[in-house]
C-alpha cells in the first residue's frame, strides 16, 4: 500500500499508538475562552482555600493602582483585618475570612467592587 498525502499514522506495531500535533480546524481560527479583563474597573473578592494547608486566604484582583499605592492599599487592609497578607503579580493577598470588613473598606475608598468565587 502506498502512503498518500491525506492519510496519517494511528498505530504502529512498533512504537504503539502515534499521537498527532494538535491542528486547529481549517478556516476556523481558534479562539480562547472569554476572561473578564482585569482592568474593567472593578475589584474582584475572591475566598480560596485550595494548595494552602486548609487555611483560608482572601485574593483581592483587579485594583487599578500602581505598585507603590498598591503596598500602601495592601498595608492599610491587613492593618484593619489585623492579620497578615502578601502582593504577587499585582494581586493582593490577605490571610483569613475577612471578606466583609474588605469590601466595606474598598467601597469606602471608591471602589467598585465584586465578590467573586466561594
Amino acid at each position: 500500500m502506498k502512503p498518500s498525502d491525506t492519510s496519517t499514522l494511528v498505530y504502529s506495531s512498533e512504537s504503539g499508538l502515534v499521537k498527532q500535533p494538535a491542528t486547529p480546524a481549517k478556516g476556523k481560527p481558534r479562539q480562547s475562552p472569554v476572561k473578564p479583563d482585569p482592568a474593567d474597573g472593578t475589584v474582584r473578592l475572591r475566598r480560596e482555600t485550595k494548595g494552602r494547608g486548609g487555611g483560608t486566604v482572601i485574593v483581592i484582583s483587579g485594583v487599578p493602582l500602581a505598585e507603590a499605592a498598591l503596598k500602601e492599599l495592601a498595608g492599610a487592609l491587613k492593618k484593619r483585618c489585623g492579620c497578615g497578607g502578601t502582593i504577587k503579580d499585582g494581586i493582593i493577598e490577605i490571610q483569613g475570612d475577612h471578606r466583609d470588613k474588605l469590601l466595606l473598606e474598598l467601597q469606602n475608598r471608591g471602589f467598585r467592587v465584586k465578590l467573586a468565587g466561594g
